[in-house]
């Protein structure tokens, strides 16, 4: 199961179609917060993060993901839409 967390609509579809259509479990969040309560829910395989989001951007997300026992294992594997 992947998280994809980004406040971009258009990128949350874009990847969650993608790794829907190659056979994985996607779930999606808009922001830190709401990866957050989604994490309560589920064991991930993986976290894709979006850096820049407002409120709680990628980099304080996961470092409540790491300090945590439950989810300080899940690989994190930030992005960015940025250039």
């Amino acid at each position: 199961m992947i998280l994809i967390v980004d406040d971009n609509p258009a990128n949350l579809g874009l990847l969650s179609d993608f790794l829907d259509e190659t056979g994985y479990e996607v779930w999606v969040a808009q922001s830190g917060d709401m990866a957050l309560q989604r994490i309560e829910y589920a064991l991930l395989d993986l976290i894709l993060l979006d850096i820049m989001m407002p409120e709680m951007d990628g980099f304080e997300t996961c470092c409540y993901l790491k300090g945590k026992i439950e989810t300080y294992e899940i690989p994190v594997i930030f992005m960015t839409a940025l250039y």
